[in-house]
């Protein structure tokens, strides 16, 4: 079976046939609040217990694993690195194999490991519950150039694409009898073979691309149709209006409460 061209996970659930804008508008009200406006951590803890509960309820948690195992390792060093070595440390928190860890640089941390998170799983609700041509075709509608949306749907669809091209590659390359597989030497090995036709693919395919779009009028002016119409849902109304109101409520707390 061939891998699809994108990060997209098919799933009969509300979160995927929202509005794309309601999402991004998600992101936005995730980054604001508790980077600018709400800077506490237990919102962002909130905020990512909510990702989590959405990617859940999508279907979509497990693709989002992998994801969180590699930022682990970043997290990880900046615990290891504001414990250890932030110039505000004073208050020593705890020591581990001769190392002082201090409070200071622990809690300064924990914020910033709760903001990438927050940030990580928000774009992963976003990448993996939205198809990047119904993302696009949404900007597009709303005044966004048609050039623009071909490179961002063309971002987002680079990496699926290069493991695609890979995948079959390898298949190509081990039918021919390569080695692919073993040691790092073999593996170094194979890099030459493997890397050689993954570019010059990319490169035909982006050719040829530029040619079908050509083809299909792409540089023509006048007002653009699209294949497909999406008929607006009364829940993107109402998530979209309900997020609006939580950055409202969180300003006033902001000014007025705090």
């Amino acid at each position: 079976m061939a891998r699809a061209l994108s990060l997209y996970v098919e799933a009969d659930t509300f979160v995927q046939k929202l509005d794309p804008m309601v999402k991004l508008l998600y992101i936005l009200i995730a980054i604001l609040i508790p980077f600018v406006i709400l800077p506490f951590r237990w919102v962002g803890a909130v905020f990512i217990l909510l990702s989590c509960v959405l990617l859940l309820y999508a279907k979509v948690f497990p693709r989002v694993l992998p994801l969180l195992g590699f930022s682990f390792l970043i997290l990880i060093s900046i615990v290891i690195i504001q414990g250890l070595f932030m110039p505000g440390n004073k208050t020593p928190a705890v020591e581990i194999f001769g190392l002082t860890f201090y409070k200071e640089g622990l809690l300064y941390a924990l914020t910033l490991c709760i903001r990438v998170l927050d940030v990580l799983l928000a774009f992963a609700l976003l990448v993996l519950t939205t198809r990047p041509s119904d993302l696009i075709q949404s900007l597009v509608k709303r005044g966004l150039s048609p050039r623009f949306g071909y490179v961002l749907s063309s971002a987002l669809q680079v990496i699926p694409q290069m493991m695609s091209q890979v995948d079959s590659i390898m298949d190509a390359q081990r039918s021919r009898g390569l080695e692919t597989e073993g040691s790092l030497w073999v593996r170094l090995k194979a890099f030459i073979p493997l890397i050689g036709p993954v570019v010059m693919s990319s490169l035909l395919e982006t050719r040829e691309r530029a040619m079908a779009l050509e083809v299909r009028g792409f540089s023509a002016s006048g007002k653009k149709t699209f294949l497909y119409e999406r008929e607006p849902l009364v829940l993107d109304k109402i998530l979209q209006w309900a997020l609006i109101a939580s950055l409202v409520i969180s300003l006033v707390a902001r000014f007025t409460v705090l």
